[in-house]
């Protein structure tokens, strides 16, 4: 679950700074008006979001349809075909390093008195998801990054709001760099990679999209 968190958070604030300053560097070259550049920016920003926002609605929805449908088949088999059920289960707790004498009444015992705890075994164990979570909420996934896409998009925007040419181009790709340095540092907090590496990884892969 933590995982998934920090996996669409950091894919969406990252898409939406990358993106976004690559989009406004690229109109700011071509020597456009500092409107048309906003304007851009802006299109990039919302249209960004919305993507974003769909993308991890139906990517999460799809991955939790794919877990149900194989949770269902699972309980299926589970019905049709018990002894082979027992054996499945007797092969993985086998392979964990359970004596085969006892995995063998593990396995008897579950799937013939308790075929709930049997499936919820054989989700985790075999098909490797938790058939309590099925891949998340597929609205706090989009909502999520809907809103940190649109953050991220903002920051190589804000210069060209208040000021114009060179030197909204220097601030927008200066603040973008702090963004992405501080982005991957502050991850670190749930990764355990030291900051100054993160860091760095982070603002080369924004520098060389940007560039």
């Amino acid at each position: 679950k933590q995982g998934n968190a920090l996996r669409a958070g950091v894919l969406g604030s990252t898409d939406g700074l990358v993106s976004n300053l690559s989009l406004v560097l690229g109109v700011a070259g071509s020597g456009a008006a500092r409107a048309v550049i906003v304007v851009a920016g802006l299109a990039g920003l919302v249209a960004g979001s919305l993507s974003m926002a769909l993308g991890e609605y139906l990517s999460v929805q799809s991955a939790r349809e794919l877990f149900a449908n194989e949770l269902k088949i699972e309980a299926g088999q589970l019905a049709a075909s018990p002894d082979a059920e027992v054996a499945e289960l007797r092969d993985i707790y086998e392979r964990k390093g359970v004596p085969t004498e006892m995995a063998a009444e593990l396995a008897e015992y579950m799937v013939r008195n308790d075929a709930q705890l049997a499936l919820d075994t054989m989700a985790r164990e075999e098909l490797g998801f938790d058939p309590n979570e099925l891949g998340g909420s597929a609205w706090i996934a989009a909502g999520t990054s809907l809103v940190l896409f649109a953050i991220g998009a903002s920051v190589p925007l804000l210069p060209f709001l208040v000021t114009s040419g060179q030197v909204a181009l220097i601030v927008a790709a200066g603040l973008s760099g702090a963004a992405l340095f501080g982005l991957g540092a502050a991850i670190t907090r749930l990764t355990g990679v030291h900051p100054l590496r993160s860091g760095l990884r982070q603002l080369a892969f924004g520098a060389t999209a940007a560039s």
